[in-house]
């Protein structure tokens, strides 16, 4: 997989510290042992020391452990659906959801309908480690993020970021970092019991907010609501495995800021990754931009409102990315959708928008 990164290209990006750049690829530093995020402020590596690895999963299967200055955990994610096959995309959701805190890869191959070992191929092609690395990968960086962002105990950390027990918990970051994980907390928290879970989520710039709340507050949703510019969704033990609610509001630097109440910790990692879906927090606007712009129709559309992005469900069963679902009984649209492909979804919201504008203008 590594050999489908572009290793001068991400070279130069290092170099650079170039932000465009940040969670499309990991700098691994041979001579250390650590993997870090392209625009990481420590001193630029030599050359002959590093490699460069696809996704975080990748790195760390390859025995590097995360940086602890650059902190990869924070980076914006990229979406499962870039370019990989639908079934890594659904894999990955699945994985997101804890399919693997709680079952085997052969369980997860058979909830999508094909065999462990083809499965374990894909993942190497697309992301560059198997499914169970990218699992743990998931819940050693969820961890990581909640040690230094929260005032949740390690016990709690251990719950919260999909660790079956504690003991195994410090025994994964004992290996990994040399240390055990409460060592990894530079400052002094007041464990508060019942309070909510605080977190920010990356995305990549730009990110059109005022869109996507009104998407939102306008949907029909008995446990959704919108007020005064922030979302909250009451969390269910049948849908969320947890009583509780969650908030999402515009953070600082790029990021979402989500608060979440949950009665059951393990429900954590399920509650964000649904966040993340209804959010768009994996979209790529740069390569979504590029590509839809070829067609004329839109290339006005997206310089005049760059970062629109469709709001997901929360709860999302279905077959096909995300971005590439079109919901329309227009047949000329779906025939000149065919050409935005996979970004169907996002060309079908700006083409409304011009749609929207010329309603006005006739007005």
């Amino acid at each position: 997989m590594e050999q489908m990164l572009d290793q001068e290209a991400c070279w130069r990006a290092v170099v650079a510290r170039d932000v465009r750049f940040d969670g499309r690829f990991f700098t691994g530093v041979l001579s250390t042992g650590i993997y870090c995020r392209p625009v990481c402020p420590a001193r630029t590596p030599n050359r002959g020391n590093v490699v460069f690895h696809p996704t975080a999963a990748a790195a760390q299967e390859a025995g590097l452990r995360a940086c602890l200055r650059c902190r990869p955990e924070t980076a914006p994610e990229m979406g499962a659906w870039r370019g990989t096959s639908n079934t890594v995309s659904r894999a990955l959701a699945l994985i997101e959801a804890g399919a693997l805190d709680t079952g085997d890869a052969d369980a997860l191959a058979a909830r999508l309908g094909v065999g462990e070992r083809h499965l374990r191929r894909l993942f190497r092609q697309h992301l560059g480690a198997a499914p169970v690395s990218v699992a743990q990968t998931r819940r050693v960086l969820l961890a990581k993020q909640l040690i230094h962002d929260s005032d949740l105990s390690m016990a709690e950390v251990a719950m919260a970021s999909g660790f079956g027990s504690v003991r195994r918990f410090n025994e994964t970051f004992q290996a990994l970092y040399g240390r055990p994980p409460s060592e990894l907390r530079r400052r002094t928290v007041n464990e508060a019991r019942g309070e909510a879970v605080r977190i920010s989520l990356a995305y990549r710039p730009p990110y059109d907010w005022d869109a996507m709340i009104a998407a939102l507050g306008a949907r029909d949703a008995d446990d959704e609501a919108v007020e005064a510019g922030v979302w909250t969704r009451r969390l269910t033990p049948d849908t969320d495995g947890t009583q509780g609610l969650v908030s999402v509001q515009p953070g600082a630097a790029n990021r979402l800021a989500v608060q979440a109440r949950v009665s059951e910790l393990k429900a954590l990692p399920g509650v964000l990754a649904r966040v993340r879906r209804v959010f768009d927090l994996a979209a790529d606007p740069e390569a979504i931009a590029h590509d839809l712009s070829h067609d004329p129709a839109l290339a006005a559309a997206i310089e005049a409102r760059p970062g629109l992005r469709p709001p997901g469900d929360w709860i999302d069963a279905g077959e096909d990315a995300p971005s590439d679902r079109l919901a329309t009984t227009d047949a000329a649209l779906t025939a000149r959708a065919e050409h935005w492909r996979p970004w169907r979804a996002y060309g079908a919201l700006y083409w409304n928008t011009i749609k929207e504008t010329r309603d006005d203008e006739a007005a």
